[in-house]
This record gives C-alpha cells, sequence and structure tokens, in this order.
C-alpha cells in the first residue's frame, strides 16, 4: 500500500469519524493500515449513494469495485489502497456488495416492519463491518465471525435508539413498525411531527434491550481475537452500549435529546476495556442472526492471509485516548 494513499485514507478518516478514528489506533498497523483504506472508500460511496442519483452512483461503485477485485482500481487513493487491503487479505467481495446495498437502502428512505427486517438493514451497513475488520485480523472462525457481526448489528441498533429525533426530522424513520403501532403510536405522525411519549420511550427500551442481548453475545467474540486487537475493539463495545445507557437514563428520549458518554466515563469504560482484553471467555455458540448468516459463510471461507506479522500492542495508548480526543475537539470549537 503506498504510504501517500495510506495518508489521503487516513485524512478521510480523521475528518469524518472521531470514533472510528479512535478505535484504529488502538489497532496494530497490520490491521489498522487496511482498515484506514476501508473505511476511506466505505465513507466515499455513502456519500455519493446518498447526495447524488442513488442507482447511478451505486452501479458506479460496483464498476469501481470490478476493478479493484482485477487489480486494476481507479485512480483514486482509496481504490488503490483498497485493492491493496483485498488482496493482502482476500476480503469477500460480498461483504462490500452488501455493505452497498445497505447505504442504498439507506437512500431509499426504507421503514422496516419488525426487528428482524431492521437487523438485515443493520447487518448490511454495520455487521459487514464487524465481519470485514474480523478478516483483517486474521479471523476465520465462524463462531468469532458470528459475534464480529452480533457486534456490528449491537452497535447499529444503538445508533437508531440514540438518533430517533433526529432521523425523523430529517424525514428518515427506523423503528420496527409493528413496536410503534402496538404502542398506539403512528409512524408517519411522528416523523412529520416527532414528540417523545412514554409510548415512544418503550419503544427505544425495547430496541436498547435488543442491542444489549447482542452486546453480551459479542464478549467472546471480541475475546477470541488477537490480543493486540482486542483493546480497541472491546473499547468501541463499552463506549456504544454507554450511550445506550446514556440513552436510558435520559428517559429514553431521543427526540429532544442527544445521548452523549461524559469525559470521566469515557476513561472508565478505558479502564474495562484494559481489563477485559485480557479475559478468557467461553465461546457463545449462537448461530448467527438470519440476517448475517451470509456474511459469516463468506468471511469464514475467505482464504487466509499469506503472512501473518507479529503483534503490535497499543494497549498503552488507550486509557489517554478519550481525554485527547476531548481536546482535539475542544479546540476545533
Amino acid at each position: 500500500m503506498r504510504s501517500s494513499d495510506l495518508a489521503a485514507c487516513r485524512a478521510m478518516l480523521n475528518g469524518g469519524s472521531r470514533s472510528f478514528f479512535a478505535a484504529s489506533l488502538l489497532l496494530p498497523a497490520r490491521v489498522r493500515h487496511p482498515a484506514t483504506a476501508l473505511y476511506a472508500f466505505c465513507r466515499i460511496a455513502d456519500d455519493l449513494i446518498d447526495n447524488g442519483d442513488p442507482p447511478v452512483a451505486l452501479a458506479g461503485l460496483h464498476q469501481r469495485l470490478d476493478g479493484i477485485y482485477a487489480d486494476r482500481p481507479a485512480d483514486r487513493p482509496e481504490d488503490r489502497a483498497l485493492a491493496s487491503a483485498v488482496a493482502t487479505h482476500r476480503l469477500p467481495r460480498l461483504l462490500l456488495d452488501r455493505l452497498l446495498e445497505g447505504f442504498a437502502w439507506d437512500a431509499e428512505g426504507r421503514r422496516y416492519d419488525d426487528l428482524a427486517a431492521l437487523e438485515h438493514y443493520a447487518a448490511r451497513v454495520a455487521g459487514t463491518v464487524g465481519a470485514m475488520m474480523a478478516v483483517l485480523m486474521g479471523v476465520r472462525d465462524p463462531v468469532a465471525l458470528a459475534r464480529a457481526c452480533d457486534l456490528g448489528v449491537a452497535m447499529q441498533l444503538t445508533n437508531i435508539a440514540r438518533d430517533v429525533g433526529e432521523d425523523a426530522r430529517a424525514g428518515r424513520l427506523y423503528l420496527p413498525l409493528a413496536w410503534m403501532r402496538g404502542a398506539g403510536l403512528a409512524p408517519d405522525r411522528f416523523v412529520a411531527r416527532p414528540e417523545p411519549s412514554p409510548a415512544l420511550a418503550n419503544v427505544i427500551g425495547r430496541l436498547l434491550g435488543a442491542a444489549e442481548t447482542l452486546y453480551r453475545r459479542a464478549d467472546s467474540g471480541i475475546a477470541a481475537l488477537p490480543l493486540a486487537c482486542r483493546p480497541g475493539i472491546f473499547a468501541a463495545r463499552h463506549l456504544y452500549a454507554a450511550i445506550g445507557h446514556q440513552v436510558i437514563r435520559n428517559g429514553c428520549d431521543s427526540v429532544t435529546t442527544r445521548a452523549r458518554v461524559p469525559r470521566r466515563r469515557k476513561l472508565q469504560l478505558a479502564g474495562q476495556s484494559l481489563a477485559a482484553a485480557a479475559s478468557r471467555l467461553a465461546p457463545v455458540a449462537e448461530p448467527p442472526l438470519a440476517a448475517t448468516a451470509d456474511l459469516v459463510l463468506a468471511a469464514s471461507a475467505a482464504a487466509p492471509r499469506a503472512r501473518r506479522a507479529g503483534f503490535e500492542e497499543r494497549v498503552v495508548w488507550l486509557v489517554t485516548l478519550f481525554g485527547e480526543l476531548d481536546a482535539r475537539q475542544a479546540r476545533r470549537l
């Protein structure tokens, strides 16, 4: 991977997602570099689909993937960097195709009748990321991959629960429609005039309960990752779960309040992640979600990498990470 291409991808990552940038710092370079390339391409793809003509953008992105997987990438840093990652790690094409499909569903403004349908969306936009990150870490065990997908889906459910009001004001709705109607809420009326209510809080609480179940299932999968990779993934897991806990502390009002995790709590979570990284947990042998079964199959069938580099520990960064991020954000304000 060219250093100039990697630098361009890193600039996209640092400017677009502090959370992803933070987690990436805790990963060994052999994982961090291809993950950076993957993020950059996915961010460009999301922007193209969201801000342009979705069918045209999707067709163009599939053409770019054709070039990447043929080792003839377009003359763009993110394409060249992703082609290098694909070749080195044998990243299955299906995972990226499913991710692009999820972006297209977003652009279409799809809604989801029940939790199972919502999980199919979350599997595309986040479960795929869990599977791809596991592949970059050298994981091919189907049980561990199923738990990686669980984590991605759990994080997306947390995002949805946190952003209910923001999404509604943008004309979007991700809460299960059957749950809303069962609670006496009319989906279209809510989107037209989003307001907090006990009924809405109940629906949001149910969604966070589903996410919490998946977080617990994911823990054993994180514990099965290479040691150098565990702190960053545990940190992401605990931070996202804490966002959900903050939503609950706010009375599940995600309409007038946006849940934020205080800095002190972030530091506590950093310590928990250090301890969790050394834990040994029995694998949770639950089958994958129906929504992620094809992702697990594709990732587990991927050929292993040609060589395996030694571990590069990043644990020492964890304790100060969130403080540094807060300082960086303060300088921007």
